[in-house]
């Protein structure tokens, strides 16, 4: 049956528990096994707590085998027995909780963090915790603690991050899918480098993953899936097993219809705006790289094939951003409780970012908070104009493991940052503005690397992008012949 369970999707897995054709147990075996064999490679799992698993699933066909007996399979919670992992940021009572630093001591957490709560109710089966950087602060995945977490499509490079453990994971097969967090890309730019879904929550709609010091409520949280289906039966789960804050919207989902169903409705004819502006224009060197445009065109191609209108938007940005960005952004690690000896085994953007933090006063400190405010309100202003705003996912494609912190180079903290902010430019502000946005997979170049892009929507429009994640998924790459009928959109000439 493994066999079998490998080709599964993470809705085929579902079923197969539901109707009795899988015991918890077999599929948590499975994935189990499969980390096992696998990940010595991949560095995806930070800990494995297998033994703890499978107590879990027991209880799980206990729970399966009275359903039955009493008739009552549809009490079953929604992901009755389905296998997952969190990222390391986010407690799992009874597992340490590294948060990707050896600053830091690592005891067991003592109670589930929120999400970790949400998706026990739902059913879910924790197999263990995946590697995150050190603080969830940068783009891509690797600490002081452990292997860094690589891309399944070519292990020299990087998954991305903070969510990179678990895009990696679920890429490769070793989880059906997962729930990362989002305080400034960490969902949809590991995803776009693995080549898989990865949905940004608007701001509210479920209780977002923990961080520190997130003033600027910066951080969400949402599923990273092969498919947008299984993303979307994700997201069902956690919008019905959890409660939605003030501002998380109803049009599409728990209050009209499961974001499954949203997602496999006609959408209607939509103005998708298409914009390569960014806010890090005028500090960094943004140039996307073809391969980049290529995941774009295509996603044009198919987006007018399918009746939308798609247009260039002028989107324009403050030329403030990146400083407000990053005082909001690292304010947390300077707050944090480091003994001073421990101090040297911070990483360096991590040592550079909390002695900033440390210097930076109050007040600066609530001048960065109220301009984002105001930048959230003029971008929401301009983005509804269009239905959906799309952009590519990435400037770049993956980067090689060690390419951002200069393992092999000497790189200052200044130079890793503006790596980071010139792989993923079109990130932050989604966060900042608390919007709903979806990565998806357009492109894979000729060495097998996946591209993709972003669509992001107004508040409460997430069952939409599943749709036109979806949409975009489903078609095979464009051929240059198809491709060249719609030219790319050229980079806007400049921003305020």
């Amino acid at each position: 049956m493994d066999d079998g369970v490998a080709r599964l999707s993470a809705r085929g897995l579902r079923d197969a528990l539901r109707a009795g054709e899988l015991s918890a147990r077999e599929a948590t075996g499975h994935f189990l096994s499969a980390i096992e064999t696998a990940d010595r490679h991949l560095g995806a799992f930070v800990t494995v707590t297998g033994d703890r698993a499978l107590e879990a699933a027991a209880a799980a066909d206990e729970a399966y085998a009275a359903a039955r007996r009493a008739g009552r399979l549809d009490a079953l919670p929604p992901l009755h027995g389905m296998p997952t992992a969190f990222k390391d940021l986010v407690d799992v009572a009874g597992v340490p909780t590294t948060h990707g630093s050896a600053a830091i001591s690592h005891r067991p957490a003592p109670s589930d963090g929120p999400l970790v709560e949400l998706l026990r109710a739902a059913g879910t089966i924790s197999l263990g915790k995946t590697q995150v950087p050190e603080f969830g602060l940068t783009a891509y995945s690797e600490n002081r603690i452990g292997p860094p977490s690589r891309n399944p499509h070519a292990p020299a490079l990087s998954s991305g991050g903070s969510s990179g453990g678990s895009a990696a994971a679920v890429a490769a097969r070793l989880l059906p899918f997962a729930t990362g967090s989002d305080g400034g890309g960490s969902i949809r730019i590991p995803s776009a480098a693995c080549g898989i879904v990865g949905l940004k929550l608007g701001r509210g709609l479920v209780p977002a993953g923990q961080s520190p010091g997130d003033a600027a409520r910066l951080v969400v949280a949402g599923p990273l899936a092969r498919t947008a289906e299984d993303a979307a039966l994700l997201l069902d789960a956690l919008v019905a097993c959890g409660e939605p804050g003030p501002g998380a919207g109803t049009g599409h989902g728990r209050h009209a219809a499961s974001y499954v169903d949203a997602m496999s409705r006609e959408p209607g004819r939509l103005r998708i705006g298409v914009a390569l502006a960014s806010p890090w224009d005028q500090r960094y060197r943004i140039q996307p790289e073809a391969e980049a445009l290529a995941a774009l065109d295509a996603a044009v191609v198919r987006l007018h094939a399918a009746g939308h209108t798609v247009a260039e938007a002028e989107i324009r940005y403050d030329n403030r951003y990146p400083d407000e960005f990053t005082a909001a952004w690292t304010a947390g690690v300077g707050t944090l409780r480091i003994q001073p000896e421990c101090e040297p085994l911070l990483t360096p953007l991590t040592r550079a970012f909390r002695r900033r933090a440390q210097q930076r006063s109050r007040a600066r400190f609530d001048e960065a908070l109220a301009f984002l405010r105001r930048f959230e309100r003029d971008t929401v202003a301009q983005y509804a104009a269009w239905d959906v705003i799309l952009m590519p996912a990435l400037a770049q494609t993956p980067r090689p493991v060690g390419w951002f912190s200069g393992t092999e180079w000497q790189t200052t903290a200044d130079q890793d940052y503006a790596r980071q902010c010139e792989f993923a430019p079109w990130s932050s502000m989604v966060n900042v503005c608390g919007l709903p946005a979806v990565s998806v997979p357009t492109h894979w170049t000729a060495g097998g690397l996946p591209m993709g892009v972003q669509l992001v929507g107004p508040m409460g429009s997430e069952g939409l992008l599943l749709a036109l994640a979806r949409l975009l998924e489903t078609q095979r790459p464009v051929s240059p012949a198809v491709s060249s009928a719609v030219p790319l959109v050229s980079t806007p000439s400049g921003t305020n």
